[in-house]
Formats: structure tokens, C-alpha cells, sequence
């Protein structure tokens, strides 16, 4: 990712995967992540509790939905998988996901051990795959969760790609970095990145 003269240039694997909205995703989406934060900011400051929970919870969601209207914005599909609204941009699906709540490396990112199930679906049916046939399929895999795999994936669109969207954030400080890319969700819950670039973060001052 370049930043020249303060603007903020698409890479040539941004433009592959989404075209003429490259140019306006790289601006957008760092606005769109700077405004959830302030939204769980003040979800945070409003609960008055010692534990983060407000904040994660509410950045989350907020992430999804303000990336879901910025996808109306730019006249492109917002697909509903089990209640929640996921942007889809000529094509690809964005992943929003909060790995840590201090500066990390992306290499470091793992999925949480009580992440839904929805979430771990999407990653499985929809990321890069590294074996053969649609799903990753493990040997423990049930009939029931073969399903419910396919069912995600029906939900998103058969044809539609996953890009991850790993970012990094705290009440205070606000978002630290935020990544994209693709990514492989291993057996142990990290993640094999095929592609990774940094996106710039936006000010965000504090009320």
C-alpha cells in the first residue's frame, strides 16, 4: 500500500479484486473503521465498566454495519448470513475482525475459541482453500455441519471470495492498524495469509 502526498493509492491486487471501487475502498474503509470505534467509544464510556466487553462487542457490529452501508454507498450487494450483514464488493465479502487489542503483528492473529460458528464457516467455505473440492473438509466433520457450512455458503454467494479485514484496536487509542487480504484458517484457529497489505488509520480523536 502507497501513501503519496497524503492520498491513498490502490495496489494492483486491490484494483484485480475490486475494480473501479479499488480507488474508494482504500479512503472508505479506514473512515468507516474510524467511526465504529467511536461508536463502541462511547458505548464504553456510557456502560462505565471496568471490562471491555461493551466496546469489543459493539465495535464488531458496528464494523460490519457501517462497511454494509458503505457497500449500499457504492451500489453493491449486502448479503444477511444468519442475521448479520456482511458488505459484498464486486464479488468479494469483507471479513471485519478485531484481533487484538494492542499494536500486533498480523502474523500473530488467531481466531478466538468461543468465535460462532458462523464466523468459522464463512472463513472455511468462502477464504482460500489449500486442499482440493469445496469445503476443507476435517475427518470429525458431521453431516449436520457439512450443512451448515453449505448453508453459509449459500447465504454469502456461491461465487463470492472472502477478504479479511484484521485490524487492531483499544477504547483509548482507537484503531492502531488494520490489514486486508486473504487468508486460511488453520486447524489451531491462527491463519496462513496468501496476501497481506496495510491500510493507512485515519485520526480519531476521542470525545
Amino acid at each position: 500500500m502507497s501513501v503519496v502526498g497524503g492520498s491513498r493509492e490502490p495496489s494492483d491486487w486491490a484494483v484485480t479484486r475490486f475494480g473501479r471501487h479499488a480507488d474508494r475502498l482504500v479512503v472508505a474503509i479506514p473512515d468507516q473503521l474510524a467511526s465504529a470505534h467511536a461508536r463502541a467509544h462511547a458505548v464504553h464510556l456510557e456502560a462505565r465498566l471496568k471490562k471491555r466487553s461493551p466496546y469489543g462487542m459493539t465495535l464488531a457490529e458496528a464494523a460490519r454495519e457501517n462497511l454494509a452501508d458503505m457497500a449500499r454507498e457504492l451500489d453493491e450487494a449486502v448479503r444477511d448470513v444468519r442475521g448479520y450483514e456482511y458488505a459484498v464488493v464486486n464479488g468479494h465479502a469483507f471479513f471485519p475482525f478485531k484481533y487484538a487489542d494492542r499494536p500486533k503483528p498480523l502474523d500473530g492473529a488467531r481466531l478466538a475459541a468461543n468465535a460462532s460458528p458462523t464466523r468459522r464457516r464463512m472463513l472455511l467455505s468462502h477464504g482460500p482453500q489449500p486442499q482440493e473440492g469445496l469445503f476443507p473438509l476435517d475427518d470429525d466433520l458431521s453431516t449436520e455441519e457439512y450443512e451448515q457450512l453449505h448453508e453459509t455458503f449459500e447465504a454469502l454467494g456461491a461465487s463470492t471470495k472472502l477478504v479479511c479485514l484484521f485490524f487492531t484496536a483499544d477504547p483509548e487509542n482507537g484503531i492502531h492498524a488494520i490489514h486486508w487480504g486473504e487468508a486460511h484458517l488453520e486447524p489451531d484457529r491462527t491463519f496462513t495469509w496468501l496476501y497481506s497489505e496495510q491500510l493507512p488509520v485515519v485520526p480519531q480523536p476521542l470525545a
